[in-house]
């Protein structure tokens, strides 16, 4: 699935959340996390669900569309 990537972009500004924080928080790849966000990667449901806490967000928040 791929997230909304200036959704997740805006979120983590939002929260002054370096992309390595970020990495540390969810246990996601920092470089994978940087494609992520400029749309050029996806996420599986479970690392969705995980951004989404880390970012203090629903997962729909950042898919802009209902998990399973």
């Amino acid at each position: 699935m791929r997230p909304h990537a200036s959704a997740i972009r805006f979120r983590r500004e939002a929260l002054h959340m370096s992309l390595a924080m970020l990495s540390e928080r969810t246990g996601i790849d920092k470089g994978h996390l940087s494609k992520v966000q400029n749309g050029k990667a996806g996420l599986s449901d479970k690392k969705i669900r995980l951004l989404a806490e880390a970012l203090g967000v629903t997962p729909a928040d950042i898919t802009h569309q209902e998990m399973p």
